[in-house]
């Protein structure tokens, strides 16, 4: 059983020739398994997990009637114009991706790299991957307007007679997404295989047991299961580690393969990359905070792993801030005058408040992260991570909005603004986001149970058990 709390130990400092542990508390294989289960477990949920259900629930029934409302008028209530045509939808889909990026990293690249600080936030870093996906193609889906023949988009040319640009970058899109999507899921779900029979074998009524032991696949522990599962695992990190790469460069290609000045540049792919990582592993901060808080998990996702992440989001930020900088660059190399008008009118035209507002949460608040107490606070990373957030959804209106606003023609300039409905969906889809991940936490193993008992110091004449 627990003995000692986390905040008595602090496992962010390294000894020489030593290794901090993992999990503190003094947790036995025992008493993991009853940490993490009691949470599906309990009869009933902490009251600000009823508060927060009910906050984002209700955002999302709001998405709900914006979606309907537009379907039935018309992208019209957009606040799309000439020549902005992308803008809400395509920002907010491009920052959905982004989030999306965290999980599969620390799922499969960390794994790779045998990285076992992971183990206690992959789980949760996952789902969180699934949930803003879902969030993320959703944008694509409305903003065609008429969703009822959307299958006309679908590459059937025997069926629809329409022959689809396989060298357009947009239908890279829709491949590397779905793509992405598909193997997260796969990735998701088989990673969680010997926790439900954890929670199968616990259920303490027919219905659980039922739905458990069909998710759980008929898993008993076996060594030849164990076997089985760790090379399907392996492989599926294998796969899984070139899209972390693909995605959100292919994403990337929408914007630079294009002749508008402010988007056509080389640097995209990496900077979207690091972005997306940084954005992601901010969403994790926000999300693991409050929910180690909540639900008793301190002495699994510790200072230690709160502190790497952070340190991730210093490293990638400061590669964000570096591509801020190398595009005024190009752009004053380039010797285009276009090129560097475009520049220029970022930082100092119309939506200068946007452009500031991105640095100032991109570049100048993960420097915060030098400082140890900052990377030890949890209510102070909590805040840094709320700017990172805010600040990556800024950078995407910036590149979208203000690469369109002044068109090559000064008689066709025009001024963006959101309309109601712009804004409300924006907020609905984070609705449907903290929904999913509220749900996922009152119903599905939080962290990963049998991946931190791997890691975890081999007691003595235990562990042959499931």
């Amino acid at each position: 059983m627990a003995t000692v709390t986390a905040s008595l130990v602090d496992n962010s400092i390294e000894t020489p020739g030593q290794r901090a542990p993992l999990v503190l508390g003094g947790q036995d294989y025992a008493s993991v398994t009853d940490t993490v289960c009691r949470i599906a477990e309990a009869p009933r949920m902490p009251l600000a997990w009823y508060v927060a259900l009910a906050i984002s629930s209700s955002l999302t029934a709001m998405l709900g009637v914006v979606v309907a409302y537009l379907l039935a008028t018309g992208i019209g209530v957009w606040g799309n114009m000439n020549p902005v045509f992308w803008a809400f939808d395509i920002v907010n889909f491009v920052f959905w991706v982004g989030i999306a990026h965290a999980g599969t990293l620390i799922s499969a690249v960390l794994f790779l790299f045998r990285q076992n600080w992971r183990t206690s936030i992959n789980r949760a870093s996952e789902a969180m991957t699934i949930f803003a996906v879902i969030c993320a193609g959703m944008f694509p889906a409305i903003h065609v307007g008429r969703i009822w023949v959307i299958w006309y988009t679908a590459p059937l040319p025997t069926q629809n007679w329409v022959w689809q640009n396989f060298r357009s970058p947009l239908m890279w899109d829709v491949f590397a997404i779905s793509t992405y999507a598909s193997v997260s899921a796969i990735f998701w779900y088989m990673g969680m295989v010997p926790d439900f029979a954890t929670f199968r074998d616990r259920a303490t009524n027919k219905w659980k047991y039922f739905a458990y032991g069909i998710l759980s696949l008929g898993w008993n522990g076996s060594a030849r299961a164990w076997h089985r599962y760790e090379r399907a695992y392996l492989l599926l990190a294998a796969m899984s580690t070139p899209l972390v790469l693909s995605v959100h460069t292919i994403v990337s290609f929408d914007f630079a393969t294009s002749q508008l000045p402010g988007w056509h540049t080389t640097i995209f792919p990496p900077y979207f990359v690091a972005g997306a990582i940084f954005s992601g592993f901010g969403m994790v901060l926000t999300l693991m905070v409050p929910s180690r808080e909540l639900f008793g998990l301190k002495d699994l996702i510790t200072p230690r792993h709160l502190e790497n992440m952070c340190k991730i989001i210093l490293a990638t930020g400061t590669i964000v801030g570096y591509s801020y900088a190398m595009e005024f660059f190009i752009a004053w190399y380039s010797g285009s005058r276009y090129e560097q008008f475009a520049f220029i009118n970022r930082a100092f035209g119309p939506y200068w408040w946007a452009y500031w507002t991105m640095v100032s949460c991109n570049v100048l608040s993960p420097q915060l992260f030098w400082f140890k107490k900052f990377r030890t606070t949890p209510w102070l990373m909590f805040i840094v991570s709320i700017f990172v957030n805010i600040g990556m959804w800024f950078e995407r209106f910036v590149i979208v909005v203000t690469s369109l606003h002044r068109d090559f023609l000064p008689s066709s300039w025009a001024y963006y603004m959101p309309t109601t409905i712009d804004i409300c969906t924006l907020i609905g889809s984070f609705g449907l986001f903290f929904t999913l991940f509220l749900l996922f936490l009152r119903f599905l193993p939080v962290v990963a149970m049998a991946e931190i008992r791997g890691v975890m110091p081999h007691p003595q004449g235990e562990g042959e058990q499931h």
